[in-house]
């Protein structure tokens, strides 16, 4: 399946951006769908570090139910690159951070394989989810940076 994208320019500098991305206590704020950890590593987010999380009860977006997340790589002030799976998809996260002292550009990308034969009607809407997944979650996350400051 082709990759999905959406990019968000926020106020503030990539350091801010990325302390709030991975600001555990935070996630329920911003991420879509986000109901609670299962799980996590204390090292979150270097590399080889794990975390489980559960989506909220009834959400129906595009990923659901036990959402297991491994970091493949971290890129201080850049970004990191997750694998990402659930019952239904595997795939790949990434997210980068651009930017100066006043704006950066936060870019989440999803290349996702559905785990059984998914006719291609079905692709394309399972696309539009995650495009409208992305883009409420960097929406939300731009409230809760702006907040911050």
């Amino acid at each position: 399946m082709r990759a999905v994208s959406w990019s968000i320019v926020v106020a503030g500098p990539a350091i801010e951006a990325e302390q709030l991305w991975h600001d555990r206590s935070r996630w329920a704020s911003w991420v879509n769908g986000f109901g609670h950890l299962q799980r996590i590593d204390d090292d979150w987010p270097q590399p080889g570090a794990r975390r489980m999380w559960v989506t909220k009860p009834g959400f129906s977006g595009p990923l659901r139910g036990l959402i297991a997340e491994t970091v493949r790589e971290q890129r201080a002030g850049q970004g990191h690159t997750i694998a990402i799976e659930d019952e239904r998809v595997g795939g790949t996260q990434r997210v980068t951070f651009a930017g100066d002292a006043t704006r950066t550009r936060v870019t989440v990308t999803l290349e996702l394989e559905p785990k059984t034969r998914m006719p291609p009607g079905r692709r394309w809407w399972l696309r539009r989810q995650l495009r409208q997944h992305l883009e409420r979650t960097l929406t939300r996350f731009s409230y809760e940076l702006a907040a911050e400051r």
